[in-house]
């Protein structure tokens, strides 16, 4: 199953033939998709009227540098300004992420849009990619704040999707450019990367996507051409019985197994369900490459279909603008007490 990446505001001819490829789980959109809450819409409806077969249709909206629709939407934080709240008020800092979940969710809902890839849940330790996407540097911090997120985002209605597994916090290259390699034991990776995953899906959460990674000490592949990651250690050691993306298979970190048609069937034979081909040039490549292949058709049942939430009814309901207004506060430039004080004290009236 490939979930592909089309090129702008509308569907081309040529895209709209790609969507009924047998082999096309869906779309992913970016900013490049971008120009409006009623464009997005009306991409979404043509995506699906596509093909009579249900299309997933994704983005990441996980806020600050990391959110594809803007204008018209709610200007979400970063997830690492939540650790200083949580310094001072743990618990607050957990409902304010929750309530983050819930409002990013519900936005990205009333688009028409089945889900938002998030929440990120590697560790705050450095990863040029990661940066200030990751919620704290502790595990056990970053492990509390995955179980209120992925609780935000089944309240509103939404999937959750917990990336990058097994953990791409921890080492310095950014995977879009350049091959990282992690050289702990699974031992080490039991005791801190992999704290958040685990807690996650105690939580419930209904993806991952997998880090192109090595872990050499663990299997001798990026981890999501890696069997012994995906079906020993998240499938049977840690009970994960949802569905496992790739990552984009148009990063650097990517092409040492070969060509897009090596990376589509390393990604499939090691167990991820769907594959991610985000760069349109790709994609016709992509699609010869699957031929012949056995498809897995029911990995995405629990994704789609959902439904889209009515734009009025969200606008309607005054928990997202006492929301906005908490948030705002947590995306002053620099977290001083009296800031800390005023993001945790607008309580959540009635």
């Amino acid at each position: 199953m490939l979930q592909i990446g089309v090129s702008g505001h509308q569907l081309t001819a040529r895209e709209r033939d790609w969507l009924q490829h047998d082999a096309c789980a869906g779309v992913v959109l970016f900013g490049r998709n971008f120009a409006s809450q009623a464009q997005v819409h009306e991409l979404c409806l043509a995506i699906r009227e596509a093909t009579p077969r249900p299309q997933l249709i994704c983005v990441d909206q996980e806020g600050g540098r990391v959110q594809r629709f803007r204008e018209g939407y709610s200007r979400l934080p970063a997830l690492q300004g939540f650790e200083a709240v949580y310094q001072a008020d743990a618990d607050a800092a957990l409902t304010l992420a929750r309530e983050h979940a819930w409002l990013m969710a519900s936005e990205v809902r009333a688009s028409g849009v089945d889900m938002s890839f998030a929440p990120v849940v590697d560790l705050a330790r450095g990863n040029r990619a990661i940066g200030d996407r990751a919620f704290a540097q502790s595990p056990q911090v970053v492990a509390a704040f995955t179980r209120a997120y992925v609780e935000g985002m089944h309240e509103a209605g939404m999937a959750a999707t917990l990336k990058h597994f097994p953990g791409h916090g921890s080492v310095l290259e950014d995977t879009h450019h350049a091959a990282a390699v992690d050289s702990r034991s699974l031992d080490e990776m039991r005791e801190q990367d992999l704290l958040p995953f685990a807690a996650g899906i105690a939580a419930g959460a209904d993806a991952v996507m997998m880090a192109h990674v090595t872990y050499p000490q663990v299997a001798p592949q990026p981890a999501g051409y890696s069997l012994r990651w995906i079906g020993e250690i998240l499938r049977t050691q840690m009970g994960f019985r949802g569905v496992v993306f790739s990552d984009d298979i148009g990063m650097a970190a990517a092409h040492s197994v070969g060509g897009v048609k090596a990376r589509i069937h390393a990604h499939l034979d090691a167990g991820c369900d769907v594959v991610l081909v985000c760069h349109p040039q790709q994609v016709d490549e992509a699609l010869r490459a699957i031929e012949g292949r056995t498809l897995n058709t029911m990995a995405l049942v629990n994704l789609i279909g959902r439904g889209p939430m009515a734009w009025d009814g969200l606008l309607a309901d005054t928990r997202r603008a006492r929301i906005q207004a908490k948030l705002a506060r947590l995306r002053a430039p620099e977290l001083n007490t009296d800031v800390l004080s005023a993001a945790i004290s607008i309580g959540d009236v009635a």
